[in-house]
């Protein structure tokens, strides 16, 4: 069983500090890895999973790096949209909505930060996720 140790802490920094902006979020060690809550909802969690246990992530795995994976939540219309091309993300086996990311140095943060933020928006009461403003439209 991974433990919050287990994350790499530049993993951990640059979690937290996407998830520190969000009003009344909090960080908390989970069963396996670290998660972040409004409330009483999860909205990331960030985890070394054991390939024997969690195969899904088993073809990720490689012999000079310890995988890391954060799962997030999405709108289901946008979840194919997501998991469709595949690596970094694919779809997690667990809950209707959710979205597993493949963290390395391939990662990018700037968009990892708006999934994030949306699934904070998704799980938080309409009045904190009111207070998070939305990103500027693409022109």
């Amino acid at each position: 069983m991974s433990s919050p140790g287990d994350v790499p802490p530049e993993i951990l920094n640059r979690s937290r500090s996407i998830c520190r902006q969000l009003p009344e979020s909090y960080e908390e060690p989970a069963w396996i890895g670290v998660r972040w809550r409004i409330r009483m909802r999860t909205f990331v969690h960030v985890y070394t999973p054991d390939v024997d246990r969690y195969p899904v992530y088993a073809s990720y795995a490689t012999a000079d790096r310890e995988l890391v994976v954060m799962t997030f939540r999405v709108p289901v219309d946008d979840l194919l949209g997501l998991t469709a091309g595949g690596f970094p993300f694919l779809r997690a086996d667990w809950g209707h909505n959710v979205v597993a990311a493949v963290l390395g140095d391939h990662t990018d943060w700037t968009e990892l930060a708006e999934l994030i933020t949306d699934s904070y928006r998704g799980m938080a009461p309409k009045f904190l996720a009111a207070r998070v403003p939305l990103p500027p439209p693409i022109s």
